[in-house]
């Protein structure tokens, strides 16, 4: 990152003080260069490490650099015993980065047996905690009771992990974000603290979006597709997860980066896209909250494959036509809709998406009866595809409301109806 120019505005962290603190994982390295962003825009950096953290990164390293000592012990004579709480009484930030497996456990049980989890313990202002591990240790089922947990609870902000290569070469989920993200989360924090808390309700609540086109591919080269870019379903997933929610992200080919605080799974077919559906919603749908079915799936795929390159005949000889034999691809959200009736469950509260060329507002009537869903976001193709605005019409059993508006308001207008309905 370059530095700062000098300008007359202040450094965007200027007079406050940030308690950095490391555990010990590999990508502690990256928290050097996190603590050195932190200085160049202004902040006060108190370096906090644990004595697992010392053995992949030198005290002298981060003290010479922060101009303070680093601290790691609890008993500390200098605080008389407390140094936890007088750190959190300075400190107008704690991050934890990287924050390894068992930092989140002990996180999520309340623990205090060392100075980085007393201090998370008794922080008076907002901790962001950066997860940093194996992406089995990541996918383990108590790692993620341990997350939900943390979730729910709405007193720390998680920024990752990603997908990427980890120590040992093997690439998932599970990858520390980079120094860049996790400083620009932070300016965020203490931006949106400053200018009153945002809204949190959907903390502890699970919320499943769907985005993007599916394609169907006809050989190694060719598919069948559509112009879904994902711009909406993205929109839907960011707002969710700015609200507290746990949000799972199942994309289609598209080219946008994964929102902060997102779980993404891609997809290409629509049979991989509902695969995807019924290992997160579960056998019984018990696995969200909510569904916002965002994705342009497509409605047929060819019933075969070929596994070699189609060729096209020479020109001028017979039969240079093509036809092609398609099948009907499953209705992904008509069947969620059936088996949630058929359950006689409320949940999820169901979302779908409806795009016309003509007749917007009967479509979406008829599309809401047929499938047995909640709402339908209804735009016209002429307005929907690739920009960052839309024009919808949002149809529910209580009547249509149009909006034109961006589509990260748009989303904020769905997640309100499904708040409601949650409530």
């Amino acid at each position: 990152m370059a530095p700062m120019s000098r300008t007359s505005e202040a450094p965007p962290l200027a007079g406050r003080t940030i308690a950095l603190c490391l555990t010990g994982g590999i990508a502690a390295y990256k928290s050097v260069l996190l603590a050195r962003l932190l200085l160049q825009a202004g902040a006060t950096v108190q370096p906090v490490m644990t004595a697992s953290a010392s053995r992949f990164v030198g005290k002298v390293t981060l003290s010479g650099l922060c101009a303070r000592p680093v601290l790691d012990d609890m008993w500390d004579p200098k605080f008389g015993g407390e140094a936890h709480v007088s750190l959190a009484d300075e400190a107008d930030l704690v991050v934890i980065a990287p924050t390894t497996a068992d930092m989140l456990a002990r996180l999520a049980q309340g623990r205090a047996d060392d100075l980085v989890a007393a201090l998370a313990l008794v922080a008076r202002g907002p901790i962001v905690v950066a997860p940093a591990m194996h992406p089995r240790m990541w996918a383990h089922p108590s790692t993620q009771r341990n997350v939900a947990t943390l979730r729910a609870d709405g007193r720390l902000r998680l920024v990752g992990p990603v997908v990427g290569p980890v120590a040992n070469g093997d690439v998932g989920l599970g990858r520390m974000c980079e120094p860049e993200e996790i400083f620009a989360a932070i300016v965020e924090t203490l931006t949106l603290e400053t200018q009153g808390a945002p809204r949190r309700d959907l903390a502890g609540r699970h919320v499943v979006v769907t985005a993007g086109p599916t394609v169907e591919d006809l050989d190694p080269v060719r598919f069948l597709g559509n112009r879904s870019t994902g711009k909406m379903g993205f929109a839907v997933a960011e707002a969710a997860a700015a609200r507290g929610a746990r949000v799972s992200l199942v994309a289609g080919p598209v080219a946008l980066s994964t929102p902060r605080d997102v779980a993404r799974i891609d997809v290409r077919s629509a049979l991989e896209m509902q695969r995807a559906l019924d290992d997160v919603l579960g056998p019984a749908l018990e696995g969200a909250d909510a569904l916002v079915m965002a994705a342009a799936v497509a409605d047929y795929r060819p019933a075969a494959f070929q596994a070699e390159k189609a060729k096209k005949p020479r020109e001028g000889q017979a039969g240079d036509a093509l036809t092609i034999e398609l099948v009907q691809n499953p209705d992904l959200l008509a069947a969620i809709g059936a088996r949630r009736a058929q359950a006689q469950r409320a949940r999820p509260v169901l979302v779908g998406f409806a795009v016309e060329t003509r007749d917007l507002v009967a479509y979406a009537r008829k599309k809401l009866h047929d499938k047995r869903v909640d709402l339908v976001v209804g735009n016209l193709a002429a307005h929907g595809f690739g920009g960052d605005d839309d024009e919808v019409v949002i149809v529910g059993a209580d009547g249509a409301e149009p909006l034109r508006a961006s589509k990260r308001a748009i989303a904020d207008a769905i997640l309100d109806r499904i708040a409601s309905r949650l409530a």
